[in-house]
């Protein structure tokens, strides 16, 4: 059967896919719309295989506060190229897809995947924007965290962002000292809130580090656990959130910034996550 230029626009508006590709789907299905939009579905799988390996070094991140404020997301959709990336439709996709798991209370990417987007799910929008796009497309990183109150900052860039998550706030809004905070964590990236958050493994490494350095300058042998773990005690300094000194005043500590808010101010969790 003919396949009309209004056909295939029919086609475009409902999908989104190409003029090219719209009008094979249909001439291949013989002008039955459906059977078109599952040729076009599956063109994107095809296209999204194929590209799996690729990796996805661009895209955007964007963040969500409950309405209670207790409760932050953290979402990063990534793409392979900085084109695709500034595209609005690409933006909005994110902003949609944050926005769906706030509503269904997700708590894993998969249960964002797993949700109805448009008489599919998002796995197989996602697959089909990749057949769109021609380019992969993946939710990179979901995160969430509980707290009195949850603080986001989403870096200038929109390839960096950050959740924080402030407690003993006394009933007082902190969220200029939360920003604060955010900015920090975004700037000198710690690796934990305090030194009881950071990972063993990491601890030991710190540790065969510090003594071999030790080592390198001469040290004698019976004197370097001791060294090491000086040394220690500065890396939990320099790399744990609470111990850091503040960007905007060296001569406090993010902890002391944060009891001079307000007694008993601190943090429990953070996340943050950057593109590229």
């Amino acid at each position: 059967m003919a396949i009309t230029a209004q056909d295939v626009n029919k086609l475009r508006q409902m999908t989104g896919a190409g003029m090219m590709d719209c009008k094979k789907a249909l001439t291949e299905a013989e002008g039955d719309f459906e059977k078109a939009v599952d040729i076009l579905r599956k063109k994107g799988q095809k296209v999204s295989a194929s590209r799996a390996d690729r990796e996805t070094k661009e895209g955007v991140v964007v963040t969500r506060v409950a309405e209670s404020g207790a409760k932050g997301i953290l979402l990063s959709l990534t793409c392979e190229t900085d084109f695709v990336a500034k595209n609005e439709e690409f933006g909005a996709f994110a902003n949609t897809l944050i926005d769906l798991a706030v509503a269904n209370n997700c708590t894993e990417k998969e249960q964002i995947l797993a949700l109805p987007f448009e008489n599919i799910t998002v796995a197989e929008k996602i697959v089909e924007m990749t057949g769109k796009i021609g380019e992969k497309i993946e939710i990179s990183h979901f995160e969430v965290i509980n707290a009195e109150q949850v603080v986001t900052y989403i870096h200038s860039n929109g390839k960096l962002g950050v959740l924080v998550g402030m407690v003993n706030t006394s009933g007082a809004d902190v969220e200029e000292a939360g920003k604060d905070v955010a900015m920090q964590i975004a700037a000198m990236n710690p690796v934990a809130v305090d030194k009881d958050g950071v990972d063993a493994s990491m601890i030991e490494r710190e540790i065969e580090i510090g003594k071999e350095q030790a080592r390198a300058e001469g040290k004698p042998e019976e004197m370097l656990e001791k060294i090491a773990m000086g040394k220690l005690q500065k890396f939990y300094k320099e790399s744990t959130l609470l111990s850091q000194q503040f960007v905007k005043d060296n001569s406090l500590s993010i902890a002391q910034y944060l009891n001079n808010v307000s007694k008993g101010l601190t943090v429990n969790a953070f996340k943050r996550i950057s593109i590229g």
